[in-house]
Protein backbone atom coordinates (compact mmCIF):
# COMPACT_ATOMS: atom_id res chain seq x y z
CA UNK A 1 0.00 0.00 0.00
CA UNK A 2 2.84 2.37 0.83
CA UNK A 3 4.41 1.57 -2.54
CA UNK A 4 1.14 2.36 -4.34
CA UNK A 5 0.79 5.64 -2.45
CA UNK A 6 4.37 6.62 -3.27
CA UNK A 7 3.98 5.73 -6.96
CA UNK A 8 0.76 7.70 -7.13
CA UNK A 9 2.43 10.75 -5.55
CA UNK A 10 5.40 10.37 -7.87
CA UNK A 11 3.14 10.16 -10.91
CA UNK A 12 1.21 13.28 -9.92
CA UNK A 13 4.43 15.20 -9.26
CA UNK A 14 4.80 15.47 -13.04
CA UNK A 15 2.37 18.38 -12.88
CA UNK A 16 5.20 20.56 -11.54
CA UNK A 17 6.27 20.94 -15.17
CA UNK A 18 3.18 23.09 -15.62
CA UNK A 19 5.29 25.89 -14.14
CA UNK A 20 7.76 25.50 -17.03
CA UNK A 21 4.89 25.31 -19.53
CA UNK A 22 3.11 28.41 -18.22
CA UNK A 23 6.21 30.57 -17.83
CA UNK A 24 7.73 29.53 -21.18
CA UNK A 25 4.43 30.34 -22.86
CA UNK A 26 4.30 33.66 -21.03
CA UNK A 27 7.93 34.39 -21.96
CA UNK A 28 7.20 33.57 -25.61
CA UNK A 29 4.17 35.86 -25.66
CA UNK A 30 6.20 38.67 -24.08
CA UNK A 31 8.96 38.22 -26.67
CA UNK A 32 6.41 38.33 -29.51
CA UNK A 33 5.02 41.58 -28.11
CA UNK A 34 8.46 43.15 -27.62
CA UNK A 35 9.58 42.15 -31.14
CA UNK A 36 6.38 43.59 -32.60
CA UNK A 37 6.92 46.84 -30.71
CA UNK A 38 10.48 46.97 -32.10
CA UNK A 39 9.12 46.64 -35.66
CA UNK A 40 6.55 49.37 -35.01
CA UNK A 41 9.33 51.62 -33.67
CA UNK A 42 11.37 51.00 -36.82
CA UNK A 43 8.30 51.91 -38.88
CA UNK A 44 7.78 55.12 -36.90
CA UNK A 45 11.46 55.99 -37.30
CA UNK A 46 11.30 55.48 -41.08
CA UNK A 47 8.05 57.44 -41.28
CA UNK A 48 9.62 60.37 -39.40
CA UNK A 49 12.74 60.33 -41.57
CA UNK A 50 10.78 60.33 -44.83
CA UNK A 51 8.11 62.85 -43.91
CA UNK A 52 10.27 65.23 -41.93
CA UNK A 53 12.77 65.30 -44.79
CA UNK A 54 15.64 64.56 -42.46
CA UNK A 55 18.93 63.13 -43.57
CA UNK A 56 18.61 59.57 -44.91
CA UNK A 57 22.17 58.65 -43.96
CA UNK A 58 22.25 55.43 -42.02
CA UNK A 59 18.54 54.82 -42.60
CA UNK A 60 18.99 51.45 -44.27
CA UNK A 61 21.42 50.26 -41.64
CA UNK A 62 19.11 51.30 -38.79
CA UNK A 63 16.13 49.62 -40.47
CA UNK A 64 17.98 46.37 -41.07
CA UNK A 65 19.43 46.29 -37.57
CA UNK A 66 16.02 46.93 -35.99
CA UNK A 67 14.24 44.33 -38.11
CA UNK A 68 16.95 41.69 -37.65
CA UNK A 69 16.80 42.30 -33.91
CA UNK A 70 13.04 41.73 -34.01
CA UNK A 71 13.48 38.54 -36.04
CA UNK A 72 15.94 37.36 -33.41
CA UNK A 73 13.34 37.94 -30.70
CA UNK A 74 10.64 36.21 -32.75
CA UNK A 75 12.84 33.14 -33.17
CA UNK A 76 13.58 33.00 -29.45
CA UNK A 77 9.83 33.30 -28.81
CA UNK A 78 9.28 30.33 -31.13
CA UNK A 79 11.82 28.35 -29.09
CA UNK A 80 9.84 29.18 -25.96
CA UNK A 81 6.58 28.09 -27.57
CA UNK A 82 8.02 24.83 -28.91
CA UNK A 83 9.46 24.12 -25.49
CA UNK A 84 6.16 24.90 -23.80
CA UNK A 85 4.11 22.69 -26.14
CA UNK A 86 6.68 19.90 -26.09
CA UNK A 87 7.00 19.73 -22.32
CA UNK A 88 3.23 19.77 -21.96
CA UNK A 89 2.78 16.94 -24.46
CA UNK A 90 5.57 14.85 -22.96
CA UNK A 91 4.60 15.13 -19.31
CA UNK A 92 0.95 16.10 -19.08
CA UNK A 93 -1.23 15.23 -22.08
CA UNK A 94 -1.45 15.29 -25.86
CA UNK A 95 -2.85 18.52 -27.21
CA UNK A 96 -5.96 17.53 -29.14
CA UNK A 97 -6.14 20.57 -31.39
CA UNK A 98 -2.46 20.14 -32.34
CA UNK A 99 -3.39 17.27 -34.66
CA UNK A 100 -5.50 19.69 -36.69
CA UNK A 101 -2.57 22.07 -37.01
CA UNK A 102 0.89 21.52 -38.37
CA UNK A 103 3.02 18.72 -36.99
CA UNK A 104 5.77 21.18 -36.01
CA UNK A 105 4.44 21.24 -32.46
CA UNK A 106 3.88 17.49 -32.26
CA UNK A 107 6.47 16.06 -29.88
CA UNK A 108 6.84 12.34 -29.16
CA UNK A 109 10.13 12.20 -27.27
CA UNK A 110 12.57 14.38 -25.41
CA UNK A 111 15.13 13.89 -28.20
CA UNK A 112 12.62 15.14 -30.77
CA UNK A 113 11.95 18.21 -28.61
CA UNK A 114 15.69 18.88 -28.27
CA UNK A 115 16.16 18.54 -32.04
CA UNK A 116 13.40 21.02 -32.83
CA UNK A 117 14.66 23.51 -30.28
CA UNK A 118 18.26 23.08 -31.46
CA UNK A 119 17.32 23.89 -35.06
CA UNK A 120 15.56 27.08 -34.03
CA UNK A 121 18.45 28.05 -31.75
CA UNK A 122 20.85 27.60 -34.65
CA UNK A 123 18.71 29.97 -36.70
CA UNK A 124 18.77 32.44 -33.79
CA UNK A 125 22.56 32.24 -33.79
CA UNK A 126 22.70 32.80 -37.56
CA UNK A 127 20.46 35.87 -37.28
CA UNK A 128 22.49 37.11 -34.32
CA UNK A 129 25.69 36.64 -36.32
CA UNK A 130 24.38 38.79 -39.16
CA UNK A 131 23.20 41.41 -36.70
CA UNK A 132 26.71 41.60 -35.23
CA UNK A 133 28.27 41.73 -38.71
CA UNK A 134 26.22 44.85 -39.42
CA UNK A 135 27.80 46.57 -36.39
CA UNK A 136 31.36 45.62 -37.34
CA UNK A 137 33.70 47.71 -39.45
CA UNK A 138 35.93 45.72 -41.77
CA UNK A 139 39.07 47.74 -42.50
CA UNK A 140 41.73 45.24 -43.50
CA UNK A 141 41.80 42.45 -46.06
CA UNK A 142 42.37 39.94 -43.25
CA UNK A 143 39.12 41.03 -41.57
CA UNK A 144 37.28 40.62 -44.86
CA UNK A 145 38.79 37.14 -45.20
CA UNK A 146 37.55 36.27 -41.70
CA UNK A 147 34.09 37.50 -42.67
CA UNK A 148 34.10 35.37 -45.82
CA UNK A 149 35.30 32.32 -43.89
CA UNK A 150 32.65 32.76 -41.21
CA UNK A 151 29.90 33.09 -43.81
CA UNK A 152 31.22 29.96 -45.55
CA UNK A 153 31.25 28.09 -42.23
CA UNK A 154 27.65 29.18 -41.58
CA UNK A 155 26.57 28.08 -45.05
CA UNK A 156 28.24 24.69 -44.61
CA UNK A 157 26.66 24.17 -41.20
CA UNK A 158 23.20 25.00 -42.57
CA UNK A 159 23.83 22.61 -45.46
CA UNK A 160 24.74 19.77 -43.08
CA UNK A 161 21.77 20.52 -40.85
CA UNK A 162 19.49 20.27 -43.87
CA UNK A 163 21.14 16.96 -44.84
CA UNK A 164 20.60 15.59 -41.33
CA UNK A 165 16.94 16.67 -41.48
CA UNK A 166 16.40 14.61 -44.66
CA UNK A 167 17.77 11.48 -42.98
Amino acid sequence: MLEKLFENALWHSRFIVLLAVIFSLLGGIILFIVASIDIVQVGIYVFKIFFMHSSHTGLHEEMVIGIIGAIDLYLIAVVMLIFSFGIYELFISKIDSASEANSILEIHSLDQLKDKIAKVIIMVLVVNFFQRVLHTDFNTPLQMLYLALSITALALSLYFIAKIKKH
